[in-house]
């Protein structure tokens, strides 16, 4: 029998606390009046407003010079304006400075952040517009009535491994609202749900990601603020999509990190490793030299573009930010496209609670209006970039170029492409001498740390002794079958160290799962070849707690 639970009626709930989420309730209480009569509720997984939130990150100010004109003045906060630019080709002991930085690549005007900052800011300027703001309330489950969404209700607390109610059991609420904006950031649970059960690809590209290892560090002999430095090469072969980053803060502190596409072939390929690879680099080494870790943390990005986003709107729901994939992935930016995409969200809102119209007809709107965006714009040039690297990184180049010139179409109109994991080639056809590309690096805990390290400089916190939130569908797939065609790949993909094969007295293998190491990057829900890992949220509050990324 299932418990009774609080029902609570809003009139818009806005689902995850990140740039997306925030700047639709701040737009639509600035435009519709919150507290004078509309409800508004923002739900967030982390503990705290941001402490889930992750980028690079070189904020283009466009989204929130829209959003909130007088940002600067109000405290937003920033590490630096950017004042110089550099793109290097690294090989494992050198580096090429490129005589020529790319336009994509060219940050005048723009912004280093911590978004963890940032974030902070903005929840708290949304609250004082009378924004009821949840942080420790997990989305766990839509609530649908026939194709409509009415709702959604948060996760229980206080069950145990099994699934049983603990002494401190709460059920979960039931949240009805007229409209749900899932800004649930990328591969989220319910947007994932969502997208399946309403068939809301139909005609579009798959949506293709990279997962982004960053770390942040202190170091003694800090270089000016607002140097941002992206490379191409080491530790990556020319067959990988992807690229390093560092960008100087204030105070001393370093952010840096390596994006790798999750399309890759080799099964064996790690993330995390290559990333420990890439602070080997002499020219990565001299700027992190003796300083100390401060941050770790990993996310999964949206990489598929323009034909790869979703139907947005449906009965009773919007989809906003990298939930619906709006990032351009030449300029490597998001934030302003998340802001923008939520203020959009906000005025369709406000039409359709003045009108009591919520269905998808009404809402629809929201996807004319931001094709004539300047976010359509903008990512409209770019919309073949990342399907002209599927063969390789040269050919990519090429195309990139090509369709620079030709305002995003290159060779065709539309470029094709595939979900991530069904490149993924098997052992038996990625010969030993490639695997994982020969970039095993040592652990020195001083420079280079192992996943157990990071995660502990993530801050990540799980109660144990609770269902564990990665649900295997199939775990008769892991032994022998996955461990004899992909060697477990799950292994390797994931930066947490969330997934072991254990082994037993007889010699089979088990699968482990250490739920409490998990970062929410998404990576296992994405890169799993079999598509049987589906992450799901853990109690509301568990998870990284992020301070400078």
């Amino acid at each position: 029998m299932s418990e009774p639970r609080d029902v609570l009626e809003v009139d818009v709930l806005i689902v995850g606390g990140g740039p997306a989420g925030l700047a639709a309730a701040y737009h639509l209480a600035r435009k519709a009046g919150a507290g004078g009569g509309i409800t508004i509720a923002v739900l967030e997984k982390s503990r705290e407003i941001g402490s889930h939130v992750i980028s690079g990150a070189v904020m283009d100010p466009r989204g929130i010079a829209e959003l909130v004109p007088d940002w600067r003045e109000r405290g937003g906060p920033v590490e630096a304006a950017v004042e110089r630019d550099d793109v290097y080709f690294l090989t494992p002991a050198r580096r090429l400075r490129l005589p020529v930085t790319p336009p994509p690549l060219r940050n005048e005007g723009c912004y280093v952040v911590s978004l963890n900052h940032f974030v902070r800011w903005l929840g708290g300027i949304v609250e004082t517009e009378g924004v009821d703001l949840f942080p420790g309330f997990a989305g766990a489950a839509l609530w649908m009535e026939g194709t409509r969404v009415v709702g959604v209700r948060t996760g229980d607390k206080g069950r145990d491994r099994s699934g049983s109610p603990k002494p401190n059991f709460e059920p979960g609420v039931d949240i009805r609202a007229k409209l749900t904006i899932l800004a649930e950031g990328a591969r989220g649970s319910l947007t994932k749900g969502l997208t399946a059960r309403l068939d809301l690809t139909e005609g579009r590209n798959a949506q293709v990601y990279s997962v982004g290892v960053k770390e942040v560090w202190e170091v003694p002999s800090p270089q000016p603020a607002g140097h941002v430095v992206h490379t191409m090469g080491f530790p990556l072969s020319s067959r990988e999509f992807g690229g390093g980053f560092l960008y100087t803060m204030r105070e001393g502190h370093v952010s840096l990190g390596l994006v790798v596409g999750l399309d890759y072939g080799d099964p064996t390929l790690d993330p995390h490793e290559r990333f420990q690879a890439f602070k080997t680099h002499p020219s990565v080494r001299s700027v992190i030299a003796g300083g100390r870790l401060v941050d770790y943390g990993a996310k999964a990005i949206p990489e598929g573009g323009y034909w790869s986003i979703p139907r947005c709107s449906v009965d009773g729901a919007l989809i906003v930010g990298d939930a619906a994939g709006f990032l351009n992935s030449m300029r490597l930016k998001g934030i302003h496209l998340a802001i923008k995409s939520g203020m959009i969200a906000a005025e369709v809102a406000a039409r359709a609670l003045l009108e009591g119209d919520f269905s998808g007809r009404m809402l629809r709107g929201f996807e004319t209006s931001v094709a004539n965006s300047w976010v359509g714009e903008e990512l409209w040039k770019v919309r073949n970039f990342h399907q002209g690297f599927r063969g390789g990184l040269w050919s990519g180049m090429a195309h990139a170029a090509l369709q620079m010139a030709t305002g995003g179409r290159g060779t065709r109109a539309r470029y094709p492409a595939e979900a991530g994991h069904s490149r993924m080639r098997r052992l038996d056809q990625v010969p030993p001498r490639v695997r994982n590309a020969g970039n095993r690096v040592s652990f020195d805990g001083t420079l280079t740390f192992d996943r157990l390290t990071d995660v502990h400089s993530s801050g990540t916190r799980h109660e144990e002794d609770q269902p564990v939130h990665l649900v295997v569908t199939a775990p008769e797939t892991c032994y022998p079958r996955c461990t004899r065609e992909y060697g477990n790949p799950c292994q390797y993909f994931c930066p947490a160290a969330v997934y072991e094969m254990a082994g037993s007295e007889s010699g089979a293998l088990r699968l482990q799962i250490n739920a409490s190491n998990c970062v929410h990057c998404k990576t296992c829900d994405i890169m799993d070849p079999y598509q049987v890992i589906d992450w799901v949220t853990p109690e509301g509050g568990d998870g990284p707690d992020y301070r400078y990324l």
